[in-house]
């Protein structure tokens, strides 16, 4: 069993059995493949022989880790076509997806979900924190019983830059009220994850561009995310 007292890690954009294979032993709980348009997008049967390797692995709690794939605004019908390719346990929905959208994949499937939602501002960004919490709350509120965590990350995603780490409470908060687990992604980075994790303690956090060299996952580095990851209990 996965030590309750250490947040989740996920591994974003897979894309080689050689970065699985790296990672076994490490203490990540989820991999994820990207479906949407994408550097590091792979189509539903790539995704498929990736989950084979990783099958073979041994990661949090002795056993493989879970499979997340990352759509954005998808239709059911293409949810489904990929689904019947890849065994995925994990939904993560980046686009424009309603409650209701997240309700019925949830139910049709049988699949958890996952709502990533954008953080408002950026680090860079002084604009008043006091909107920008607001609105926050307010979305996750929608999501209450249509998602299992909500994740959330810099706009735009996918973009390697932190944002506004002050937000982070006010979805702490309100995602506890909730029910949900609250994963933080955007622009960590080995450097700088024991920071976030000292401060915050957010649930779990999602990594990508952080772990890779030159557009490549590199294992030394995905070993490091997971070690301060580790350190922080």
């Amino acid at each position: 069993m996965r030590d309750s007292t250490r947040p989740l890690v996920k591994i974003c954009g897979i894309r080689e059995e050689r970065t699985l294979e790296g990672m076994n032993g490490l203490p990540v709980d989820y991999v994820g493949f990207v479906f949407a348009k994408s550097k590091r997008q792979v189509t539903p049967s790539r995704a498929a022989a990736l989950l084979e390797t990783a099958s073979r692995t041994t990661m949090a709690g002795g056993r493989p880790p879970r499979a997340v794939g990352v759509f954005v605004d998808p239709t059911m019908e293409e949810l489904a076509d990929t689904l019947r390719t890849v065994r995925l346990d994990v939904v993560q929905l980046h686009g424009r997806e309603t409650p209701a959208f997240c309700r019925e994949a949830a139910a049709r499937f049988g699949v958890e979900i996952w709502r990533a939602l954008p953080a408002e501002g950026s680090e860079a960004d002084e604009a008043s924190p006091s909107a920008e919490e607001e609105a926050g709350a307010a979305r996750l509120q929608a999501y209450r019983g249509a998602v299992s965590a909500v994740l959330i990350d810099t706009a735009g995603g996918g973009t390697g830059k932190t944002f506004r780490w002050d937000l982070i409470p006010d979805y702490q908060e309100e995602a506890r009220k909730l029910g949900l687990k609250l994963f933080v992604a955007g622009g960590l980075s080995p450097d700088n994850v024991g920071e976030l994790l000292a401060r915050y303690a957010p649930d779990g956090v999602d990594i990508s561009s952080g772990v890779e060299t030159e557009g490549v996952k590199d294992n030394a580095k995905i070993a490091a995310f997971a070690e301060r990851v580790k350190q922080s209990i």
